[in-house]
């Protein structure tokens, strides 16, 4: 990050709210960080960068907090787990979560987006619309999910990309630029998707309710040789219980969502690589290519190559 855009960045540094700790430290409600408070003039999305040492207490938010770690590193206790936030890396935390900050050093600088849930609205007409962890955290914040404490750890220290993304973001969103909203939409869209591009680097909670979360992050890692009876026996469920659950949650089976994954993943290996065509299906699972040309086809209207001819 240059220095012009992180001095204009700490000018609006983030600080607690007086009427948040002494309502925490008299009793008085619940330590909930109300978005209001933080997002001015109706914006849906801010950013502020958090420089504060000291300890914050347990609360809560009325918004989605995405935590980008510029640099140093800070720990926080997230529904009881500690979370280590290094430098590059990026975390999530849903509207039910309950985070503490420990304190940190003056060399360790967070960048903290506080989002209105109804910003993910016309962003996920961007993304795909293939079952990822990501996909799921949003439906579930834009739900106000009560039973679902969530979060999102991406362990991505030194992706270009993605510091590239955060950077711009961070300068769209301190400068008063005509259309705003709809490069921060696209903006974050592309996050999002180099986010999920290195999804084999993300933790998530470990809440049990939270089933799904699991099964994503295993059909994320395991897309081109994964199975469901593996996934029960390394989740320790039944194998018909964990298919029906699937089922319940997702409306869909777990062919449905491997399925998916397999062809969005071969989508991107078309646009953005030179592989072959019979590479790209045994990559993403496919032995048999005729078999992979008819899904294909049969998804998406159109032949591979023509695909690939369409997006080039």
């Amino acid at each position: 990050m240059n220095r012009e855009l992180l001095d204009a960045l700490i000018q609006a540094t983030y600080e607690t709210p007086s009427y948040f700790l002494e309502d925490i430290n008299n009793g008085k409600r619940k330590a909930i960080v109300e978005g209001e408070k933080l997002l001015k003039d109706d914006k849906l999305i801010a950013v502020r960068s958090d420089t504060s040492t000291e300890y914050f207490p347990e609360h809560t938010h009325d918004y989605v907090e995405i935590v980008y770690m510029y640099q140093g590193q800070t720990e926080h206790i997230i529904n009881g787990e500690k979370v280590l936030l290094k430098e590059g890396e990026f975390l999530f935390l849903n509207q039910k979560c309950r985070q503490e900050n420990l304190p940190s050093t003056d060399n360790d600088i967070a960048v903290n987006f506080i989002v209105h849930p109804m910003f993910f609205e016309n962003m996920l007409n961007m993304m795909s619309f293939e079952e990822t962890l990501l996909h799921r955290f949003i439906i579930q914040c834009l739900q106000g999910d009560e039973s679902r404490a969530n979060y999102l750890h991406f362990r991505v220290s030194g992706i270009l990309p993605l510091q590239n993304l955060a950077e711009n973001l961070i300068w769209n969103l301190i400068n008063d630029i005509p259309n705003q909203r709809k490069i921060n939409e696209a903006t974050m869209a592309l996050l999002f998707t180099q986010l999920l591009n290195n999804a084999n680097e993300v933790e998530y909670s470990r809440d049990e309710s939270n089933v799904i979360l699991k099964v994503l992050a295993y059909i994320d890692n395991h897309y081109a040789n994964g199975s469901l009876t593996d996934l029960a026996r390394l989740m320790y469920y039944d194998f018909n219980t964990l298919s029906k659950q699937i089922k319940k949650q997702t409306g869909k089976n777990y062919t449905d969502l491997v399925q998916e994954k397999r062809l969005s993943q071969a989508c991107f290996l078309l646009k953005n690589t030179n592989l072959g065509i019979a590479e790209i299906s045994e990559k993403v699972g496919y032995e048999n290519i005729s078999y992979f040309h008819r899904l294909f086809n049969k998804t998406y209207g159109l032949s591979p190559k023509k695909y690939r001819d369409s997006v080039k």
